[in-house]
């Protein structure tokens, strides 16, 4: 453990605005985020920004089969970290920007592959034109009806307003996390209420303790 906060404290002194965090995420938020993906045995799940990996063991501990998550992480120190620590993952060097050339091209997989997305990425922090093509090709791969997992440390407007072509599900925060952090749930199969940019019927839920 104090070798990845050994890690994620020389990415964040490297680049502290790829990595959006004054911490890892805690143990807490990563078995919220795992609760929204579940046990996909069939379909593949694909995490972006995984950093030294705490929501990734989060995943797996849930159920995920370590063969059937893709990590794209665009540090190449914290790829080889995630290549160390989660060997039977499928670990890719690279932008989130590129998720459809990286998806189609390299891996010889289809969108319609993929059950869940979950990101990690600090969007609000990256430059606007990146964040919008981020959110743009992430919109475009869910179009099939997979869903999306979107973790940011703006409580109030959460990622609304880079998801506009999906359905917002629902919100919750993990007030114990360090800083706390908002969870957003979206589908692109039509459930939910279309994402808006304000924190409307957001349900704040304290996870400390709680099964889930």
């Amino acid at each position: 453990m104090l070798k990845h906060f050994t890690q994620f404290g020389a990415e964040l002194l490297a680049n502290p605005r790829a990595i959006g965090a004054a911490c890892p995420s805690s143990p807490l938020l990563a078995r919220r985020i795992a609760s929204l993906v579940g046990r996909p045995q069939q379909s593949y799940v694909l995490e972006l920004g995984a950093g030294t990996g705490s929501i990734t063991a989060g995943l797996l501990r849930r159920g995920v089969p370590m063969d059937r998550l893709i990590i794209l992480e665009r540090s190449a120190s914290l790829v080889r970290l995630l290549r160390r620590r989660f060997p039977g993952a499928i670990v890719i060097e690279g932008d989130a920007a590129d998720i459809h050339n990286i998806v189609q091209d390299q891996l010889k997989l289809s969108t319609s592959d993929f059950s869940h997305v979950v990101s990690s990425l600090p969007l609000k922090s990256i430059p606007r034109p990146v964040a919008e093509k981020i959110a743009a090709g992430i919109q475009d791969f869910l179009c099939h009806g997979a869903r999306l997992v979107q973790y940011t440390y703006d409580l109030r407007n959460g990622s609304t307003s880079w998801y506009e072509r999906l359905g917002h599900v629902h919100s919750s925060v993990i007030w114990l996390n360090f800083p706390p952090a908002r969870v957003d749930l979206y589908s692109a199969a039509g459930q939910g209420r279309p994402a808006r940019s304000h924190n409307q019927g957001v349900r704040r839920q304290v996870m400390a303790n709680s099964n889930f």
